[in-house]
């Protein structure tokens, strides 16, 4: 088959969820034999300027077309999706997979002219703090076009599959995002750089963006009483105003270490030797940094919204979402448990929903399904 696939910022990319994703689910499909074409967008924001593979037309056997956009919030996807729904029209594609709600608005022209279309559904991104009232009802029109006009509807959720049935009476797919299992490392980058050893830090890895709850986590810990430093790790995604807020708030507390968007080696030592890895989101669709700390088999702790203890099962930690005191709480139960060898392994995880070869499988099952 012939697949394009429209709706991420750039691969290859740690910027979020969905750019691993596309990358992991497009090499799982190239060595199954199939021809994948990946649209990425063109411009100033790159997470990752220096990586080798931006400046080529293949990366791991997967075609790379780039599409310009302008790096505003309230354009950039409407834009880069709209163009490269365009130049798609013309690449005799057996289908195009299209990935969140904005740039699924453009889903309807390839349905127009008998395109094969998928929609992967990343999460209910409309219910974003960063998006004002016309982007939310943009995303909400690319929603909508996904459940009326999509020929597949993937969710990474089953509370997103609940939602599609409820609000539009559509049958979707349950498929959830996959994870590399890695090997774990010891801290000489971080150590370094930052000063951190095994097991005396908490991490927080992830976009720094008012739903990932990053000021809750930031409160309880400055009313803990302990010498274990809080690593944030990170960078903006057009929430610039709320990274100054948490700038002002972890300047307070010399405990705190904020590190910037990480990638390589020194992401993989701050997961492998951490006491624990704490996500106290408001709104998650499937969080794949949660899903990365425990295939590094460290404790997890995470707010008790649906996506994260679907993910997490019974082997972690959770607390009130929201809630400062129930956080404080489950962390000062953390810092108990500090009596052991490896006081933040955790082996208990179950990982094998979320191998990427599957989840390729079931992909291609749908892509083939008439």
């Amino acid at each position: 088959m012939k697949i394009a696939m429209i709706g991420h910022k750039r691969i290859p990319s740690r910027e979020g969820g969905v750019e691993v994703v596309v990358e992991e689910l497009s090499k799982c499909l190239i060595n199954s034999g199939h021809e994948v074409e990946v649209y990425n967008r063109r411009g100033k924001h790159i997470a990752n300027k220096n990586h080798p593979q931006y400046s080529k037309r293949y990366y791991e056997g997967i075609k790379i077309i780039s599409i310009p956009t302008i790096n505003k919030k309230s354009f950039d996807a409407l834009i880069y999706s709209f163009l490269a729904t365009l130049r798609a029209l013309f690449g005799k594609y057996d289908l195009i997979h299209y990935h969140s709600m904005g740039p699924c608005v453009m889903l309807i022209i390839p349905h127009i002219f008998k395109i094969r279309t998928i929609a992967t559904i990343h999460g209910l991104d409309w219910q974003r703090v960063k998006w004002g009232g016309l982007a939310k009802k943009y995303l909400l029109l690319g929603e909508k076009i996904a459940a009326k006009y999509a020929d597949e509807v993937i969710v990474l959720s089953k509370n997103a599959q609940e939602y599609f049935l409820e609000t539009y009476n559509r049958e979707t797919h349950y498929i959830p995002n996959g994870i590399n299992v890695p090997y774990s490392i010891e801290a000489e980058v971080i150590k370094n750089k930052y000063g951190l050893k095994r097991n005396n830090y908490f991490l927080f890895l992830a976009r720094i963006v008012p739903e990932k709850g990053l000021h809750y986590l930031i409160e309880a810990y400055q009313n803990l009483d302990t010498n274990i430093k809080l690593v944030v790790a990170g960078g903006s995604s057009h929430s610039d105003e709320y990274m100054e807020k948490i700038k002002s708030l972890a300047e307070k507390d010399n405990r705190i270490i904020m590190t910037g968007f990480v990638d390589g080696v020194e992401r993989e030592e701050l997961y492998s030797n951490c006491l624990a890895y704490i996500l106290p989101s408001d709104i998650e669709g499937m969080p794949l940094s949660l899903l990365e700390a425990m295939s590094y088999e460290r404790k997890c702790l995470v707010s008790n919204i649906a996506e994260n203890v679907e993910v997490i099962q019974n082997s972690g930690k959770v607390f009130e979402k929201g809630n400062i005191n129930s956080l404080l709480d489950q962390l000062n139960e953390l810092l108990s448990e500090e009596d052991s060898v490896d006081p933040g392994h955790c082996p208990d995880y179950d990982l094998s929903n979320f191998n990427w070869d599957s989840i390729a499988k079931r992909h291609l099952q749908l892509y083939t399904k008439y």
